[in-house]
């Protein structure tokens, strides 16, 4: 209660503190205070569990435990042992000419009376690329978050449960009206905005599927790690960047305008971006990199779903 109240969605934890109740309650354990033997024996009693389930076992009761400690109740605070190691992550940066050839083959592929990708895909996938959202955030559009007129799309509850509006190019806005006239001359508001033949949500695994044969088509191989849909987020930015520096644009002021557009919690995400776009260009950069060190971290570990 306490985590939805402070704005985190908390669902699958508040499906694994069920788990915990049940597990309490057919041990017999009453006590208001965590112990290790039964934080031990409810995340390591089960031998063939997945590291990963371990480990949001560890993070869910170290956290009640934490909270346990703050009114009152002296508790074991569980260590976060299973927390999987993160490998160094590169995203695919496609080519000005590997981003042609893709969304040529997207607006070539065939129509078909029983799908609508051919009128959802070229909009679809020039939105997560020229507004750099995650796929998520594109699925989860509806129409009421458009604003045609205005020109801007509100995400809701996208990553860390955050809200951003953010305005979108006068192309995307012509795109959107003649998508609007195909698909949604009489949809409800509340209606899905990439919507299926049904009306339903788009399913991430379609669209990724459809992401596949669309490369497949263009000549641009999938190298088992990439390219994903997520990449042409990470394009986004570092063709944003890039044509920052050609324009001689101040990147010390314009740095907190890209991260309150990609949903960014803080500047570390983005700077990541910074230095992707220093080691992709080093002719164009640089001239910026001595003003701009303190800006472009040095090479290492990366969240991917930034």
């Amino acid at each position: 209660m306490l985590k939805r109240m402070a704005g985190f969605k908390y669902e699958e934890e508040g499906r694994l503190m069920e788990k915990f109740d049940q597990y309490c309650y057919d041990i017999g354990f009453t006590s208001n205070a965590l112990n290790f033997e039964l934080v031990n024996d409810f995340c390591y009693g089960v031998y063939y569990e997945k590291a990963s389930t371990r480990y949001r076992k560890e993070k869910l009761l170290s956290g009640l435990a934490e909270y346990l400690c703050t009114i009152g109740y002296e508790s074991y605070i569980c260590p976060r042992k299973s927390a999987p190691k993160r490998q160094p992550f590169v995203p695919y940066i496609f080519s000005e000419q590997e981003l042609g050839k893709f969304f040529k083959a997207i607006d070539i592929y065939p129509s078909h009376p029983l799908s609508n990708r051919h009128m959802v895909d070229p909009l679809m996938f020039r939105m997560i690329y020229g507004c750099g959202l995650r796929l998520s955030e594109a699925l989860n559009l509806k129409l009421k978050n458009l604003d045609i007129e205005e020109g801007t799309i509100t995400i809701l509850q996208a990553k860390n449960n955050k809200d951003r509006k953010i305005p979108i190019a006068a192309s995307l806005i012509n795109r959107c009206k003649k998508y609007h006239e195909q698909m949604h001359v009489f949809s409800d508001r509340n209606a899905y905005y990439f919507k299926s033949p049904l009306g339903n949500r788009l399913d991430n695994s379609t669209a990724y599927r459809r992401f596949r044969d669309y490369l497949w088509r263009a000549g641009i191989h999938h190298l088992g790690h990439g390219p994903r849909i997520h990449d042409l987020r990470h394009v986004y930015c570092v063709h944003c960047l890039k044509r920052w520096v050609l324009n001689g644009r101040d990147l010390t002021n314009l740095f907190p305008y890209l991260s309150a557009y990609l949903g960014h919690s803080d500047f570390r995400g983005t700077q990541y971006y910074l230095r992707l776009t220093a080691d992709l260009y080093p002719d164009i950069i640089q001239k910026t990199e001595a003003a701009l060190g303190y800006l472009i971290p040095e090479g290492g570990m990366y969240e991917e779903n930034k």
